[in-house]
């Protein structure tokens, strides 16, 4: 299957169906394959040819879903680009695309013209397509291979080397009916786009939810108390961010019903106990924790409880859903030591999460060394850190490069943030290791508080030291109003690591 079928197969069998809300229009799915394909002919017309490189700049909009299908359709490969970043940082990775054209929606044309001024390709905006004959010369669709590439996502490269990670068509369309089948998605299902599109965290749904014949509800930009109204008034699953969900559940507007969503899924970074209890006594309905990364499509795992645990007590489910997760059907994961062996099922002892599978990408593009470093012998090494308990659930501890090593102790910094956020007024945390003279590397917990209240660095230390060990407390405590993010809304550890470079240079403790 490649991913101009999915489309073809809703139509199919879903035709009549709505497939897209964006605020009061409504596009059903016979509709949507239409301008998909008058958006392929329009590309194609513009002069790119199957394998060339197009970006796309827009919201969480009709225009994403259309352009995720209509390159397909015209065997172009999308280059999604992180709306927040910098114009200069998005010119640079496009070049290194070698894209030929930009896709910029209507809202976004002052930063598209502003990228093409740092050398980025040409833009083609609604005036661009207003321009081309209404009705082109149609194009059929490009039937390629299975291996070809469809899309590139670049995980870095607006402020250092770029790094894009290929996607295929069978990555994605393996990835979909995986998903599909773990999450029971069917034609009923409404999923709102509250993530932004650019990233896997909300894009894999593009794809997952359009092969069900489900319907798409486009979110506009992150507002807590819009996302609530909109979460209580139709959509039945989700995908966000722990931050978001943090956001979510703190605000005021939050505490109302939420009669047909069933699902709330959550991913991209590890999420503390504490909120995910928070989360499903706002939410009230099922809660998935689920792990995975850009090169996998993405997920590799989730929360998911087998039937022998769906009868235990809800303290004991709760420890379960909040891990990162049991491998789905049709990827292999395992937790190896440094030697290669896996880890033992014991919750304790720590190895690196590998894997391997139809959805897991062929590598980088134009990036051999960074290829060859993270996909060796049949495995791709995702750096994270993970401990596999008796169930065969996952738990990762930490990043590789997040790990803190402080007086010859390794602490893993998710461990920390997950103690400090069981403290009833912190909202969000992060802790990272910054240098220190004395021990190398020391604790820094970096913390919003929850709504208006107070907090002291002697309250949350006091509570530190209640939860963790001595080695574990941090060192220093900063009161934040918010902390900063990266483009899907994770919290950006390297920039708080850079911005608290010296906090201890003369502090010899």
């Amino acid at each position: 299957m490649l991913i101009p079928d999915i489309l073809e197969r809703a139509v199919e069998s879903h035709g009549d169906h709505i497939a897209v809300e964006e605020g009061r229009h409504r596009i059903r799915y016979v509709e949507l394959a239409k301008r998909v394909a008058h958006l392929a002919s329009v590309l194609r017309a513009s002069g790119l040819a199957p394998g060339d490189r197009i970006g796309i700049l827009a919201p969480n909009s009709l225009l994403f879903v259309q352009a995720y299908f209509a390159a397909a359709h015209a065997g172009l490969v999308l280059v999604p680009l992180n709306t927040r970043a910098h114009a200069e940082g998005l010119a640079r990775v496009l070049q290194h695309a070698g894209a030929r054209s930009l896709l910029v929606h209507g809202e976004l044309l002052e930063q598209g013209r502003e990228i093409v001024g740092h050398g980025g390709p040409a833009v083609i905006g609604p005036e661009e397509l207003r321009r081309r004959p209404e009705a082109p010369t149609p194009v059929p669709r490009h039937d390629g291979r299975r291996d070809d590439a469809a899309q590139i996502y670049y995980t870095s490269g607006t402020t250092g080397d770029p790094k894009g990670v290929v996607l295929t068509h069978a990555n994605v369309c393996s990835h979909a009916e995986m998903a599909r089948r773990a999450l029971a998605l069917t034609d009923i299902d409404t999923f709102g786009h509250i993530a932004p599109m650019f990233h896997l965290a909300d894009a894999w749904a593009t794809f997952s939810v359009t092969l069900v014949g489900g319907r798409h509800r486009m979110v506009g930009s992150f507002r807590p108390e819009a996302v609530v109204e909109e979460l209580s008034s139709g959509i039945t699953i989700t995908n966000l961010v722990p931050t978001m969900l943090g956001d979510l559940v703190h605000h005021r507007a939050a505490h109302r019903p939420y009669p047909g969503l069933r699902t709330i899924l959550s991913g991209g970074a590890p999420i503390a106990p504490a909120l995910v209890e928070r989360v499903i006594a706002t939410f009230g309905c099922d809660y998935v924790q689920t792990y995975g990364l850009t090169e996998t499509s993405p997920f590799l795992t989730m929360s998911l409880l087998p039937e022998h645990l769906k009868s235990q007590p809800i303290a004991v489910q709760r420890r379960f859903q909040c891990k990162t997760g049991r491998p789905l059907p049709g990827v292999e994961v395992r937790v190896l030591l440094a030697d290669g062996s896996p880890v033992p099922p014991d919750g304790v002892t720590v190895g690196e999460i590998v894997a391997r599978g139809p959805t897991v990408s062929p590598g980088y593009w134009r990036n051999g060394e960074a290829t060859a470093a993270a996909f060796r012998a049949g495995w791709f090494h995702t750096g994270d850190l993970a401990v596999v308990d008796e169930e065969g659930f996952i738990n990762i501890v930490d990043r590789m490069k997040d790990v803190i090593l402080s007086g010859g102790e390794t602490i893993y910094s998710t461990e920390v943030e997950n103690a400090l956020a069981a403290h009833p007024h912190v909202q969000q945390v992060a802790v990272v290791g910054v240098p220190h003279p004395r021990w190398g590397e020391a604790v820094l917990a970096v913390v919003v508080a929850a709504g208006r209240f107070a907090l002291s660095e002697e309250e949350l230390r006091a509570h530190a030291r209640a939860h963790l060990g001595a080695h574990q407390v941090p060192k220093a405590f900063e009161l934040r109003e918010e902390l900063p993010r990266t483009g899907s809304g994770k919290v950006a550890k390297r920039l708080l690591r850079d911005e608290y470079q010296g906090r201890f240079s003369t502090d010899v403790r």
